[in-house]
């Protein structure tokens, strides 16, 4: 027969049928290699009611071999050690370890720490003894507070067998019946798998071009003043008064002129959140719309389309904000292009958007930016007319200037005048262009805060939403408990077994495509939908079912039972590829090889300071493929010889007599 472990380095897509995946950043697990023997025992039982049973005993172990070491440190010890294991996963070393702490229970003070730890070493010593033995201790059990009977009864779930489990079985199953829905499962399990929201952004201001048109209009104005004083002085010596009233009428015609113009010359088109705004053109897929630009595309397009103004449909509401939607995009493309961000992340600031459209639409506010910003009919008037006197003032004070000279001063004063028009037109061009820019940056800015500010109250309010929702990782860790359990109940009821019919059992874990997966930083991986596949092990040989769950609601299908005698088993194999994940391969005599996929490639969704084997054990753990596959390979190795060897009755005694008080 073949058994074994083996890699393979073919690479395909393993990312086919993953919906969704993010790594929430959370320092629930986090160390600090400074850190205490107490945090470390603290963070050590919360990897243990969190499922993470391998690290929580390597963090427990330190905490007592640095001297924190109670009846309470020990208890939560011991749950680690076999937690997620049967009996019979424990190796020599391991047995020696636990038979020392047993010795160690009399040493500790009285309490209800203590009593937990004693009953959890007397449920050891049950395995190999008669039914009929066990009345006392269960007693105990039951005597003990809810938190601890129920830490015993969940990590000794594979410990506890036969008819020893049988009394206990109806307390777990009323207990998961009643927890499998608990705080408000259904309508929070959602947010566990939404990513985490990147933060708010907008596009700033564009740099202001008045540099050139500020450095023109010392020169142009001076040369207004210099011809304009030649002018003025030749008219006041040729005619004095008529000048004086020339000069005073276009003074008023200017100052006129300017004041009511400078707002229609300011008028320009607005940079706002309703257009698109200006995308340097760049050799990427943010620029050429591929990739990451058509995805915010098509949530622009999803999100505008559930999010319409009342009367309208979403085909109608699409059509007739095309502009906007495209112009948005570009922007938040822009903003967002970086490697590796999802456009899941910034969902909320495209639904943000799409709301904040349809409100403008319904306020009438959506297409009027650049009615806002223009200039007043009467104004526009007032200007037309004051630069019409202007004109024709200038060409009267022209003529008075002109009649006292000669025909030799004639040239010379239309030159001037032509001077004072040009530089004076020049000169007025620098310094509207000078402060037009300087309004546009004013009014740019402050539109670049408005937005800023009212996009950072947007995502916090997601994220908060977000953070109340979100499960715990202990309540995830709980409801899929629940729903194992129910599994397996119900297999038996399918079966007609009970425990004491039963040598053993093992179920595995697997995602069931399509899913969104998520998992806290240092944690395993927890998908939307699962493949339970649980195996029973009986003297006649084993039971196999399998059923797809979808975690949100508990509602299972697609269920396949099958049944083979140890023999069938010839050969179990696991497929190991960084780029792919783990497959399981069954292979049984009057049948084709079965793949089971334990687990997706997650080496491309390592936080910061995660080491990829490390993560990958915590995931495999948490399948329960390491007990899966020890179990399967011991059956197919050496079939009933493995059976009779690891049969509950044919255990070795686990002494306690040193339990006793002295």
């Amino acid at each position: 027969m073949n058994n074994g472990f083996t890699h393979n380095s073919a690479a395909y897509d393993s990312t086919v049928g993953i919906q969704a995946e993010t790594v929430h950043n959370s320092n629930v697990y986090f160390v600090h290699p400074d850190a205490s023997p107490q945090e470390k025992y603290n963070v050590g039982v919360r990897l243990l009611e969190d499922g993470i049973s391998s690290n929580a005993r390597e963090m427990i172990t330190d905490a007592i071999a640095r001297g924190h070491d109670s009846a309470e440190v020990r208890f939560h010890w011991v749950l680690a050690m076999l937690s997620g294991r049967a009996y019979h996963d424990l190796n020599a070393e391991e047995l020696q370890r636990l038979h020392r702490a047993s010795r160690l229970v009399r040493t500790y003070a009285e309490g209800e720490w203590k009593d937990a730890l004693r009953i959890t070493f007397e449920l050891l010593a049950m395995l190999s003894t008669a039914d009929g033995d066990t009345g006392l201790v269960l007693q105990r059990l039951r005597a003990l507070s809810p938190r601890q009977r129920e830490a015993i009864l969940r990590h000794l779930d594979l410990v506890l067998t036969g008819g020893l489990k049988d009394s206990l079985w109806a307390e777990s199953r009323e207990r998961a019946e009643a927890d499998r829905f608990g705080n408000d499962r259904v309508h929070r399990i959602w947010a566990y798998f939404e990513p985490d929201p990147i933060g708010p952004r907008a596009l700033p201001p564009r740099p202001s071009t008045a540099a050139a048109a500020q450095a023109a209009f010392p020169v142009r104005a001076g040369m207004f003043a210099i011809g304009s004083a030649f002018l003025s002085i030749m008219a006041l010596v040729a005619d004095p008064g008529e000048a004086v009233i020339e000069l005073l009428i276009a003074l008023g015609a200017g100052l006129t002129a300017t004041r009511f113009g400078r707002q229609w010359w300011y008028q320009d088109r607005p940079q706002s959140a309703m257009t698109e705004p200006q995308i340097p053109h760049m050799s990427d897929p943010a620029s050429t719309g591929d990739g990451f630009t058509n995805r915010v595309r098509h949530s622009f397009d999803y999100y505008f389309g559930i999010r319409t103004p009342h009367g309208l449909a979403p085909h109608e509401w699409l059509g007739h904000t095309v502009h906007v939607r495209n112009g948005l995009a570009a922007e938040v493309a822009l903003l967002y292009r970086e490697s590796r961000i999802s456009v899941d992340r910034v969902n909320w600031l495209i639904r943000h958007l799409a709301e904040d459209a349809r409100d403008r639409h319904n306020s009438g506010t959506l297409f009027d930016t650049r009615h806002q910003n223009q200039a007043p009919a009467v104004a526009k008037a007032l200007s037309v007319i004051a630069l019409v006197i202007l004109g024709i003032t200038t060409l009267t004070l022209l003529g008075t200037a002109v009649s006292g000279v000669g025909s030799s001063g004639i040239l010379l004063t239309v030159l001037a005048a032509a001077g004072v028009v040009w530089s004076g037109r020049a000169a007025a061009s620098s310094w509207l262009e000078a402060r037009r820019e300087e309004h546009r940056v004013v009014r740019e800015t402050q539109e670049y805060q408005e937005r800023l500010a009212a996009r950072q109250i947007a995502y916090q309010n997601w994220k908060s939403f977000l953070d109340t929702t979100r499960p715990s990782e202990l309540e995830m860790e709980t409801w899929l408990t629940c729903d194992k359990t129910l599994f397996i109940d119900e297999a038996l009821r399918h079966y007609q077994l009970t425990w004491r019919d039963l040598i053993t059992h093992t179920i595995l874990m697997t995602p069931a495509r399509p899913y969104k997966r998520g998992r806290s930083r240092g944690g395993p991986w927890r998908y939307s939908r699962y493949s339970f596949r649980l195996f029973l092990v009986t003297p006649d040989g084993v039971r196999e079912i399998s059923s797809e769950i979808d975690f949100t609601d508990a509602k299972r299908g697609n269920e396949q039972r099958s049944n083979y005698r140890f023999e069938a088993l010839s050969s179990v194999q696991v497929t190991e590829n960084a780029n792919i994940g783990y497959d399981l391969e069954l292979i049984l005599t009057n049948g084709p090889a079965r793949n089971i996929r334990v687990k997706d490639a997650d080496a491309h969704q390592l936080a910061p300071g995660e080491n990829a084997q490390e993560i990958a054990e915590i995931n495999l753990n948490a399948a329960g493929f390491i007990h899966t596959f020890r179990l399967l390979e011991g059956i197919a190795a050496d079939g009933k010889g493995w059976i009779e060897r690891n049969n509950p009755h044919n255990l070795p005694p686990f002494d306690t007599d040193e339990l006793s008080t002295p």
